[in-house]
């Protein structure tokens, strides 16, 4: 590590012109949360592997931010070298610049990994101070990052349209209305989930999205895919010229903005059938969303730039009818999975642990049985997880790397366990569970805590403040137009009650075999995530509770957004309610009822009822008998 930040050192110091920081940002060409092994720059600089941060190497610092989420787990993956910067309670990146570099100072950056919104942000202070935002001829870690992993070359899948719910000819209809409507002539497309939503398509390029590595360029009367054509095969490839899309080169993309800027980017099909074809208006705008790559950005005009959300962020987090079913359904078969894992679980506990179970209440009378080698770990336990979900229908791969957590790593928001370190079970310990998978028909996303010994009574306190809590928001109705950070606190309150709180947003979006995380909206404390909720949307419900070096308690489910059928209409707004399609039992021995008010008793009680029923034909004999156990009725 200090070799690398050595080697960056010396290349900034012969950069043109010389670099006096060095800006490192976890994000990719596309400004993807999830990026590929070769894109992992930030981690590859710091020894940090959180999927948020970023890093900012000067003449004599080395200093990494992150979120809330990954504080223990930067405290621990960080040498000495490098200061770590809490996010919330240290200056943001670009007041840290400003405030500490001097004046003329040149702050360097791939503008490839640098959004549009961020660069703008930053140069606007940064001017303040005669300080400059330089682009770096290349980016400076893959220069020194000897052994980086290769660009793979996963092949691209058509979506069919009976899980997609909506053609492409119609989706680039829809696309091209907007375009009109706001007088623009083009869109730049950089997001890697939209370029595969509008497109119909899936990939493989980043692990635990199904996501290709490429750019889209939409006029009125054309559509360009930039992506390495390797990956097409020609089924794909006739699936393109069917739709009128026309392929060109990853790496065209570049040159393409520039003519696209001078009103020059035509594609073939235009001139074939046209001849001299009539240019686009070049008096209409180009449409380009604040989070793309600055790069592309700074080849236009300011004048000619339409800088305004995608237009297609809000149509992919809108599920159709389709994609509704298949997210309903894929969350069943998710939730058998969860119930047989569990009851796997239990049984392995008891057995190699002495255990007390899933169910009873008591201290492990012996550490470990001893029963040959035989453990479980966090990576083992979660292999197995894996297992039960691999053997349903449609299923993809992982939505994200499981959060299988034991004790004090449950304090450890995203824990990400290693085989090599990581912690074996503990009977007399919390275990937090966060996981999640790809099926060709939805996404899925659920965190369960459980206790196989005896609970502590501030444990079960903790537990049930976040189960009101997951409660207070599941079930709750609110009007049109409302907002995410509006209904935040409703989660937390019960936690406020005892002075407790967490460190992350209590909700994202999920998408439809896409981004486990998907945007625009979100259920956060951060007041600027201000989209309003709408109409068949979904979003994750998911308070918790962390107590560094103790344990960890998440519960978390997965929500519709739906029409609310009220009593009254105030205003005539029109409210809104959720509805819940997880399907897994909280663990009954871990909640205080005499925490629980009337309604929330009868919530779970009800709840519960739903999982025997709608996971039974999905289990075992024995699996439903454990099933059965778990969802017997709570009472005061």
């Amino acid at each position: 590590m200090a070799d690398t930040i050595s080697a960056l050192r010396s290349l900034m110091a012969s950069h043109s012109p010389p670099l006096d920081a060095l800006v490192v940002p976890s994000e990719d060409y596309h400004q993807s949360e999830y990026v590929s092994a070769r894109d992992k720059r930030r981690a590859f600089v710091s020894g940090f592997t959180g999927s948020a941060g970023l890093a900012l190497i000067t003449k004599n610092e080395a200093l990494l931010w992150t979120d809330g989420r990954y504080f223990l787990q930067a405290e621990q993956q960080l040498s000495d070298q490098w200061r770590l910067m809490r996010m919330g309670e240290y200056p943001a990146v670009e007041i840290w610049i400003s405030t500490n570099l001097p004046e003329d100072s040149a702050v360097g950056i791939d503008f490839w990994c640098i959004s549009v919104e961020t660069a703008q942000k930053w140069k606007s202070l940064f001017a303040k101070k005669q300080q400059n935002l330089v682009p770096t001829t290349k980016n400076l870690v893959d220069e020194v990052w000897n052994d980086q992993p290769q660009a793979e070359i996963n092949p691209v899948h058509v979506h069919p349209l009976k899980f997609s719910g909506c053609s492409v000819s119609d989706k680039l209809k829809d696309l091209r209305e907007n375009l009109k409507k706001e007088k623009a002539r083009a869109i730049i497309i950089t997001t890697l989930d939209e370029v595969v939503w509008l497109f119909n398509i899936r990939g493989g390029d980043v692990s635990y999205s199904p996501v290709v590595h490429a750019f889209v360029i939409v006029t009125r009367k054309s559509a360009f895919f930039y992506v390495d054509e390797r990956k097409l095969s020609s089924e794909v490839k006739t699936y393109m010229e069917e739709n009128n899309i026309t392929v060109k080169d990853y790496s065209a993309v570049s040159s393409d903005v520039a003519l696209l800027a001078s009103n020059q980017l035509t594609s073939a099909k235009e001139t074939q059938s046209n001849g001299a074809t009539e240019p686009e208006d070049s008096s209409h705008k180009i449409w380009v969303d604040p989070r793309c790559c600055y790069s592309l950005y700074s080849k236009l005009s300011g004048d000619q730039v339409l800088l305004q959300q995608s237009p297609l962020a809000l149509p992919k987090s809108l599920k159709n009818p389709v994609e509704m079913v298949g997210l309903k359904n894929a969350h069943i078969r998710d939730g058998a999975a969860i119930v047989q894992y569990f009851a796997w679980l239990d049984k392995q506990m008891q057995e190699i642990y002495g255990a007390s179970g899933y169910f009873k209440e008591s201290e492990s009378q012996s550490s470990k049985k001893h029963l040959g080698d035989l453990k479980l770990t966090e990576v083992s336990v979660s292999d197995k997880l894996e297992e039960f979900r691999a053997a349903k229908e449609h299923f993809r791969g992982l939505s994200f790397p499981t959060i299988s957590s034991v004790g004090p790593n449950g304090s450890i928001i995203h824990y990400e366990p290693e085989a090599k370190t990581c912690a074996e079970l503990d009977p007399n310990s919390m275990y937090l569970c966060d996981s999640g998978a790809q099926y060709l028909d939805g996404t899925t996303d659920i965190t369960r805590t459980v206790h196989f010994g005896k609970p502590s009574e501030h444990e079960k306190r903790c537990y049930t403040a976040v189960l009101k809590g997951h409660f207070a928001l599941g079930n709750a109705r609110f009007p049109n137009g409302t907002t995410g950070h509006s209904l935040d606190v409703l989660a937390r309150v019960p936690l406020w009650s005892y002075g407790l709180d967490y460190r992350h947003g209590t909700g994202h979006g999920i998408g439809s075999y896409l981004n486990v995380h998907e945007g625009p909206h979100s259920i956060s404390f951060r007041p600027g995530l201000s989209i309003p909720l709408q109409a068949s949307m979904t979003v994750t419900d998911e308070p918790g509770y962390y107590e560094d070096g103790k344990f960890g308690i998440r519960l978390e489910n997965v929500l519709i957004i739906k029409e609310a059928a009220t009593q009254f209409n105030f205003a005539n707004k029109g409210y809104l309610e959720f509805e819940h399609i997880t399907w897994a039992p909280y663990q009954t021995k871990l909640i205080d009822v005499s925490l629980l008010l009337p309604e929330e008793i009868n919530w779970v009680n009800t709840y519960h009822a739903k999982c025997r029923d709608i996971l039974a034909p999905y289990l075992s004999e024995s699996e439903k008998v454990w099933l059965n156990q778990a969802t017997e009725p709570i009472a005061a």
